[in-house]
């Protein structure tokens, strides 16, 4: 900034009497240069520390003004005449200046915010009710207009404080923030295949065990490394994995096991862990749609994400929290944190932070592979990566949705609650969802499957009344991935994927599940909706 500008100099008002002090000229920081009609923009010092006020003390400026600090209020700004003021003999420096044109921009965009999002009519039978949908106010966006004021345009610091606070939110040593649920199961997966775990990584034809009634790219990984996916059964209610099923499905190929917790609602983790470890296995846990579950373990309770020596997270706008695209990886391993970042980050054996060099003090002095002695070990690649970063604007987001995790799934369990109430009149149509033993699901949606398998209840019919009433509703996923065109190839191969027993569960919840939604943003008017619409599907009243 340039000293002839008056752009950050210190201004005392000598004319236009309304903010003149009684004792004397007011004392002003000028925050523009003066436009076409010679006025400029201004803001004013208040007499102490409050909410709204920059402390001005002796670093933030540039001759001038001495003795102790001057408070700068950063709540409004003025234009007025430059003819009106004198310079007082100081300025601030630009990093002050930055801190209050910054704090002036945020303020605006808190009022525009409030306007642009506000609320609109109160819900009516016939609205549209979204299985899901984002819940944010003026916080969310003056985080994510903060951290573009940065122009980091990667991870910075606002990443870095999201990825401690999740870890510590969920008991997880380590967390890799990503740019998707899906590539957070990528990483994790490939994480295992390192060669760098010697005996323990996992190679192309050994097996996984995983279940079929879920997302696809819970399994995608395996598949595309050249691995044997094993699909086991699932359970209803519960909609996860049947456990008793696990030793079948274990052979001398056995690796890993890659499981969701279905809807929220966690598998038995004490259970599942129990058999990893007695055999040697690695455990992931997809837990991108339930974050904030949490599960006895051990005797004590702990978060889904957490138990298994790699967890997951999606942070796309229908889950617990949002940063519209986004994902993480969680362990308490740093081995697995350094292999994970490795393949997020191009595959590089270099740790450095973006925007960092030389870390380790060994940047030029040591031999990798078949490469000169000093290489710079900022372009030595250990494995064949991917770039699957997320952006700084993302965790910005991510940090505000953070503060708002538990009072989201509080509001989960309450609207999961209400609806199990609401529809126990309908149990003996529906298979109504209960939660897993030693479980305090984050559900992220109500699951419902037909008991007669289209006799007196069609899914199909009840599924168009309601979208037909504007309700949204959704298939339990995949149903079965076995049945998919994705699967046609390898199902007319007879290879690439074993089946361990049957898959009649997941072959029904394929037939005749549906879920809608519990999602925090849910109304009670939406909610006394859903449940009516449903009863005058199946022709009877609430």
């Amino acid at each position: 900034m340039k000293n002839t500008t008056i752009t950050g100099t210190l201004r005392l008002l000598t004319a236009g009497g309304g903010l003149r002090e009684p004792g004397g000229p007011w004392p002003l920081l000028a925050i523009s240069e003066p436009d076409a009609d010679g006025e400029i923009a201004c803001v004013a010092f208040a007499q102490s520390e409050g909410p709204g006020v920059l402390p001005l003390d002796a670093a933030g400026r540039q001759g001038g003004t001495e003795g102790g600090p001057l408070y700068v209020r950063t709540d409004k700004s003025y234009l007025l005449p430059l003819a009106d003021t004198r310079e007082s003999g100081g300025r601030v420096t630009g990093a002050f200046l930055e801190k209050v044109l910054r704090a002036l921009a945020l303020k605006a965009v808190r009022r525009h915010a409030a306007v642009a999002h506000a609320a609109g009519r109160p819900f009516a039978p016939g609205d549209r009710v979204p299985y899901a949908a984002r819940v944010f106010d003026e916080a969310e966006v003056c985080g994510l207009v903060d951290a573009s004021l940065d122009f980091w345009l990667t991870a910075g610091r606002y990443a870095k404080r999201f990825e401690e606070r999740l870890a510590l939110k969920v008991g997880a040593g380590f967390c890799s923030l990503v740019n998707s649920g899906s590539s957070a199961n990528l990483l994790a997966f490939m994480a295992l295949t390192s060669p760098k775990l010697g005996d323990r990584r996992i190679r192309r034809g050994d097996e996984v065990i995983t279940i079929a009634a879920g997302f696809p790219t819970t399994v995608t990984p395996v598949i595309q490394f050249g691995a044997v996916p094993v699909f086991v059964d699932v359970s209803l209610p519960s909609y996860n994995i049947d456990c008793p099923q696990l030793e079948a499905a274990l052979s001398e190929r056995t690796r890993a096991v890659f499981l969701p917790h279905t809807l929220g609602n966690p598998f038995d983790a004490a259970a599942v862990r129990a058999f990893c470890d007695r055999h040697g296995l690695w455990l992931i846990e997809d837990n991108c749609d339930s974050l904030g579950s949490r599960c006895l373990v051990g005797g004590q309770w702990r978060f889904t994400g957490s138990i298994g020596h790699l967890g997951t997270c999606s942070f796309y706008p229908p889950h617990h929290i949002t940063m519209g695209e986004g994902g993480a990886v969680l362990t308490s391993d740093p081995a697995l944190h350094r292999l994970v970042n490795s393949f997020r980050d191009w595959g590089r054996d270099c740790w450095c932070d973006a925007g960092r060099d030389d870390t380790c003090k060994n940047r030029f002095t040591r031999q990798f592979g078949e490469l000169p002695l000093g290489y710079d070990h900022k372009y030595v690649y250990s494995h064949f990566g991917y770039n699957l970063k997320a952006t700084d604007m993302q965790a910005a987001i991510g940090c505000v949705q953070l503060d708002r995790l538990d009072s989201f799934v509080e509001k989960r369990r309450a609207n999961f609650t209400r609806y199990r109430a609401a529809l126990e009149p309908l149990a003996d149509l529906f298979v109504l969802p209960e939660e897993t033993a030693a479980a305090k699901p984050g559900w992220f949606g109500f699951p419902v499957t037909v008991r007669d398998g289209g006799g007196k209840v069609s899914r199909d019919a009840v599924v168009r009344f309601l979208e037909a009433r504007n309700i949204q509703t959704r298939p339990l996923f995949a149903g079965n991935l076995l049945r998919h065109p994705c699967f046609d190839g390898m199902r007319a191969a007879g290879e690439g994927f074993r089946v361990a027993g049957g898959l009649g569960v997941t072959d029904r919840i394929m037939n005749d599940t549906f879920w809608f939604g519990v999602w925090p943003g849910l109304t009670d008017g939406m909610a006394a909706y859903v449940v009516e619409s449903l009863f005058a599907a199946v022709g009877r009243k609430p």
